[in-house]
């Protein structure tokens, strides 16, 4: 198959051109690929140093499967996803999916991981090219590995299920599976994009009885309080460290802190700012994938404090992409509310730009 795809040229640029894949192998699966997601990863992707097909997050229907895969069978509909576990290494028996240490793109570091597709399933310009996240959903197939897609168990449509696969489950994932929120307690969400919307939509499901939402952007926060936020907080881009938003964080929670909080800005300095808002013995989250090495006053550790730092909701795929569609499926989940805009490929800056500006909750590309 000659096909469109974006092409990251590793130097901050991509271009829109042709790639060929062939048919799967073994336990790989070909996909026409419906709809893919955009996220803040999908533009950092320009500038990992590597050529690669970019996107990560996508929904489409299998064309075509290998002898040995026995989960999905042409014309399934299918979501995509990087948490690709190879079911046998120590940390999926430990029961961490998510961090496996064969097939995860993640812990993988630069090398192809062992989740990804044989690379001579897909060629560029005559050579084999890797796929972002051992998937290159903005493309119009892609070739991966069965453990990568899971079918779709509930009518959905296909930009909906695009999102579940990444910023979806690393939200709501973030709340009910990494920190635990318990029914009734109070939670404080740092930033209200793509991500931080589902972190609060979890807390919602999970039943908080106080959902704090903190952005520097007014249009994000009305967005916040749709999706569950009980409180905003409009902070200022020239308050150090959120101070003065922590100040407001205390006020709301008597005095004490909140009993969660959740960081999902990606901005180094903020870091530290979710240990400032909970009280002794609360949890602080990480959500946005930090990785700048960044100073902490160990005072905000006192007392008892937890802060963890979760991959992906700790995603199980076969376990809690079906929850979520459930979810989804009775009300409790807002998916189709979360897409602001959708594009073409040829389409792709734009997504980016609005992206970029904090003008969407969640942009889509839509295939051919």
């Amino acid at each position: 198959m000659h096909i469109q795809a974006a092409i990251a040229s590793g130097n901050g640029t991509f271009l829109i051109d042709t790639i060929q894949v062939t048919e799967p192998q073994g336990d790989e699966v070909l996909v026409l690929m419906k709809a893919a997601g955009i996220c803040h990863t999908d533009y950092d992707s320009l500038s990992w140093g590597k050529t690669i097909i970019m996107g990560h997050e996508g929904a489409g229907v299998v064309q075509a499967v290998g002898p040995l895969v026995r989960s999905v069978q042409p014309g399934d509909a299918v979501i995509l996803n990087w948490a690709i576990p190879c079911g046998h290494c120590f940390q999926c028996l430990e029961g961490n999916q998510h961090i496996c240490e064969i097939n995860s793109p993640v812990t993988a570091g630069n090398r192809v991981s062992g989740g990804h597709a044989a690379l001579e399933r897909t060629t560029y310009q005559g050579r084999p090219i890797e796929r972002s996240f051992s998937l290159g959903t903005l493309s119009e197939a892609t070739v991966v590995r069965e453990a990568a897609v899971v079918k779709t168990t509930v009518p959905i449509s296909f930009p909906a299920a695009a999102i579940v696969g990444c910023g979806v489950m690393t939200g709501v994932g973030s709340v009910i599976n990494a920190a635990q929120v318990k029914a009734g307690r109070s939670v404080v969400v740092v930033g209200t994009g793509g991500v931080g919307l589902n972190v609060i939509q979890g807390a919602r499901i999970a039943g908080a009885g106080m959902i704090i939402a903190v952005d520097v952007n007014p249009n994000r926060l009305a967005m916040a309080t749709h999706y569950g936020a009980t409180h905003t907080i409009l902070a200022d881009r020239s308050d150090h460290l959120l101070q003065q938003a922590v100040v407001q964080v205390k006020a709301l929670t008597g005095g004490r802190g909140a009993d969660y909080a959740f960081e999902c800005t990606a901005i180094a300095e903020l870091g530290a700012v979710p240990l400032a808002m909970v009280r002794n013995a609360g949890v602080a989250c990480q959500v946005s994938g930090i990785e700048q090495e960044i100073t902490i006053d160990m005072r905000l550790f006192e007392w008892d404090k937890v802060y963890i730092n979760p991959l992906y909701g700790k995603c199980r795929p076969q376990v809690d992409i079906p929850i979520l569609l459930n979810l989804y499926q009775k009300g409790d989940l807002l998916l189709d509310d979360l897409i602001t805009r959708t594009y073409t490929l040829s389409q792709l800056d734009e997504a980016f730009d609005d992206m970029l500006n904090g003008r969407n909750a969640k942009g889509v590309v839509l295939m051919n």
